[in-house]
């Protein structure tokens, strides 16, 4: 279908960000991978380029919210085939950006903005601990309050950009009430008792750190808190549309991805005599993913409208989350199956789609919670 989400502004855009890949992307893509990292000057290359645009013109950026440009990062990181180098830029852009811009004191926002626009602040958030995965009421890393500063004390885990990160918001645990007893406070690069353990060893997304991040009784400044002590669980929820839409946006450029491959692979592809994209069982099942996919896409383009309107809401955004990543696995290992014993090899870009792609429907919440959050939303108890 034609698609009418995108203005010439965001069409020039693709072309400096598709620009900034193959010249600064791709070619190092395979050292990465094999680093478990990308070095830190990736970020401060595009932070000249403009690719972190919500920041105010007051703080070094455009002052540019349009999620459109968003989504055009993530689509052409897919059609790369390098999603996880910039995995990075989509936790600095889409899902910490709205705390450091929404919830700072001017104090804060002259302090962070400047860098964190200019890619040399990168951001991370610290929210799963090693005993607790999507309950944030199991958090049981604390904050104790000794004068003008908190004292950090726990662990975090699986943490996006924990390596490379100079700002970590830090979900701390302030009280006993499960909710209001959750605050956010910022911890920087360099402060005595934070240390970060090991970059994970993961199955995908071998380009992106993911690390253990230890506080051994840091004492973090209290101008260095996000809005107001207990308030971190409800400021949390404030982000969550934009956070799962962010998901759903990524895992649906991946599958679109994976499936121009595929025509293109059963279009070369010979057996029996012929190519393998006349067979009708190919035609069939490419037939059900065109399908599927045009079908996401349009629902997805709409709530990218609709979160640039400020109205789409976290049950809305969670369906997509939810049904985008699980027709990204059928998708994607269909892919798979028409590439035959190639998609089964690492030198081909729809293997490392299949295990990058796995991941999608356990972070950001699982798929498991998603199906929850929608159930309640019908009222069905009452």
């Amino acid at each position: 279908m034609k698609r009418n989400l995108f203005e010439d502004e965001h069409e020039a855009y693709r072309g400096t960000v598709a620009a900034f890949i193959a010249k600064e992307v791709s070619p190092n893509y395979e050292t990465w991978c094999r680093d478990g990292i990308v070095p830190r000057e990736l970020f401060a290359k595009g932070g000249e380029l403009g690719m972190f645009p919500a920041v105010p013109e007051e703080y070094g950026g455009s002052g540019v919210t349009d999620f459109r440009f968003n989504v055009v990062l993530s689509e052409e990181a897919a059609k790369a085939a390098v999603t996880p180098a910039l995995g990075g830029f989509t936790l600095h852009n889409e899902i910490c950006m709205p705390y450091f811009l929404e919830l700072t004191t001017e104090e804060q926002k002259q302090r962070w903005l400047p860098g964190i626009a200019a890619g040399t602040l990168i951001t991370a958030v610290a929210m799963t601990e090693p005993g607790t995965g999507s309950d944030l009421s199991g958090i049981s890393t604390k904050a104790v309050r000794d004068g003008d500063h908190y004292v950090v004390s726990g662990a975090k885990t699986f943490i996006t950009n924990g390596i490379n990160s100079d700002l970590v918001i830090v979900v701390t645990r302030t009280g006993d009430d499960p909710h209001r007893g959750l605050t956010l406070l910022v911890l920087e690069r360099g402060m005595e008792g934070f240390t970060r353990g090991r970059n994970l060893d993961k199955v995908g997304q071998h380009a992106q750190d993911t690390a253990e991040l230890f506080f051994d009784d840091v004492r973090v400044p209290a101008s260095n808190m996000l809005g107001s002590e207990g308030e971190g669980f409800y400021l949390l929820m404030r982000n969550l549309a934009q956070e799962r839409l962010g998901l759903a946006v990524s895992s649906l450029a991946s599958a679109q991805a994976a499936f121009s491959w595929t025509c293109d692979y059963v279009r070369e592809r010979h057996a029996f005599g012929k190519a393998i994209g006349s067979f009708q069982n190919t035609r069939f099942k490419l037939a059900e993913m065109a399908t599927e996919l045009d079908i996401a896409q349009t629902y997805v383009d709409a709530q990218v409208l609709e979160l640039n309107e400020g109205t789409l809401d976290a049950v809305d955004a969670a369906k997509s989350k939810m049904w985008v990543t699980e027709m990204q696995g059928r998708v994607i290992d269909a892919c798979v199956q028409l590439h035959g014993g190639y998609g089964y090899m690492l030198e081909y870009p729809i293997a490392q789609a299949y295990i990058d792609s796995r991941i999608s429907r356990i972070y950001g919440g699982t798929n498991e919670i998603m199906r929850e959050i929608i159930g309640r939303s019908l009222n069905l108890n009452s």
